[in-house]
């Protein structure tokens, strides 16, 4: 029990230490505490997650190079027409804009260049600018829970399905994306009427006595309304709105998928020897594929949706390139592609470190849980939400965390329905969006706070994961 909790102390202090310096460093910094607990404790090492880090790779190269391409620009200007139209709803319509450009693009980092134009939005409508920014940021990461090609949501999927649970990316959609925007929509209903209207804010009329503030705060326009967007950046984002839409069919009739021979145990098949040296269980020869006679038998498997998200993605990155004028070089610089490939080293990094330590402990833990997550399944959100405070990546806490959950005995609907509070980071202000839009913001009213935990996303980040996390959870036990 003593090395347990050293080991654990291990893990949490990796990811304490590689959240602080943040970017490359939360995967990597891992790194040092797998090598701790492999060559130091001698645990056996657990299995790098590989098919989620090769999903995320295809599908950010593909919105790279959408946005190399112009077609980012495109959907922001989109966006920006809608919030102009209509800026005394600005509150509600800036995390809906958010909300869906991460769902669409997969990665919440499309938010900085919507989030000048939301502040210069409000200041120029007198709504404190701190309203619509706080939400709209966490909105960002919301809807990662709601992408058909975040990591998150595909991990969900393939794990769910390896541990039984016949799960489909459009089927987790259907709760998660009306559940969120429940939470969304809650979050900004609180954020209406927050602190002080500009005109009665001491602190803000102080700031515009001095002429250099005031001519900062309201000289700037921040706008992309007069970018003239060429119509091979529309055609990059009609091959991308192409590809979801072809992953979402696939999705839903995988029976159209091609086939392959595959091998599979003969039910009741026992432990048999393969070599002097190698003896595995029937599950096993399964995941092996190994051909025995008498153990196993010849069946028709469907191309997996994890190779199928894979191929559409690099196919419409590579349409893009040849049809769009989209340049590689541009994507590689690009921040959607550069945040991907910082998700990938940390999902690496994060998810190997927690699977060598809760595989080796899984039964002391079966043994310590089993009460509460027998009584209290639901209670696993909590889990879920403390980790996500330390691992600032969604995907990584369902990749590092969803296999301990169904290994505990935790039925998928329930696991479905806490889904949204994968979500945590915001609490601990140190995520490049977080920081981005308080910089962002010219009135300084959306802040940090003195205390660190009294800042702008607080409030609607906890009504929005909360409200979402029940919602979904509801109506995953009314449809599953």
């Amino acid at each position: 029990m003593v090395l347990m909790i050293i080991q654990l102390l291990i893990v949490l202090g990796a990811l304490w230490v590689g959240s602080r310096y943040g970017s490359l460093a939360l995967g990597a910094i891992s790194g040092i505490g797998l090598a701790l607990l492999v060559f130091g404790f001698g645990l056996k090492p657990g299995t790098p997650p590989t098919d989620v880090i090769y999903i995320i790779i295809a599908a950010v190269t593909c919105a790279g190079i959408m946005q190399a391409s112009g077609g980012m620009d495109w959907l922001i200007q989109i966006a920006e027409r809608l919030l102009r139209k209509h800026p005394d709803r600005i509150t509600f319509l800036a995390p809906l804009c958010t909300f869906f450009l991460t769902v669409l693009v997969g990665t919440g980092h499309v938010v900085y260049t919507l989030m000048p134009i939301i502040c210069d939005i409000a200041l120029k409508k007198g709504i404190r600018p701190e309203r619509p920014c706080g939400v709209a940021s966490i909105a960002s990461q919301v809807g990662i829970t709601c992408s058909p090609i975040a990591a998150a949501v595909v991990a969900f999927v393939s794990i769910s399905n390896a541990n039984g649970f016949d799960i489909t990316i459009p089927k987790v959609l259907m709760i998660s994306i009306p559940a969120c925007l429940c939470g969304l929509m809650a979050a900004a209903t609180a954020s209406y009427k927050r602190g002080l209207d500009l005109d009665k804010d001491p602190k803000f009329q102080a700031k515009l006595k001095d002429p250099q503030q005031r001519a900062y705060i309201y000289g700037n326009n921040a706008t992309t309304l007069d970018l003239e967007i060429p119509q091979s950046a529309k055609n990059a984002v009609y091959i991308f709105l192409g590809a979801l839409a072809i992953i979402v069919f696939f999705a839903i009739f995988q029976n159209l998928l091609p086939s392959y021979d595959t091998l599979r145990a003969v039910k009741g098949a026992s432990d048999v020897s393969i070599t002097p040296d190698v003896t595995v269980t029937a599950d096993q020869l399964v995941k092996a594929k190994l051909e025995v006679a008498g153990v196993t038998e010849m069946f028709k498997k469907p191309l997996a949706m994890n190779l199928v998200i894979q191929i559409v993605m690099i196919s419409a990155a590579a349409l893009m390139i040849i049809f769009c004028k989209a340049a590689p070089k541009k994507a590689v610089a690009g921040p959607v592609w550069q945040s991907g490939m910082v998700a990938v080293v940390a999902i690496y990094g994060i998810a190997w470190l927690a699977d060598t330590y809760f595989s080796n402990y899984l039964g002391e833990m079966q043994v310590m849980l089993e009460g509460v997550v027998r009584d209290y399944p639901w209670s696993i959100a909590l889990v879920f939400f403390l980790v996500s405070v330390l691992i600032n990546s969604q995907g990584a806490v369902v990749v590092a965390m969803l296999p301990l959950a169904y290994k505990l005995g935790i039925a998928g609907p329930v696991l479905l329905g806490v889904l949204p509070s994968v979500y945590g980071y915001f609490f601990i202000p140190n995520y490049p969006s977080d920081i981005a839009t308080v910089n962002f913001d010219r009135s300084g009213t959306t802040v940090i706070g003195k205390y660190l935990l009294n800042h702008s996303f607080m409030m609607p980040g906890l009504i929005c994961v909360f409200t979402s996390t029940v919602v979904a959870y509801l109506l995953s036990m009314l449809f599953y």
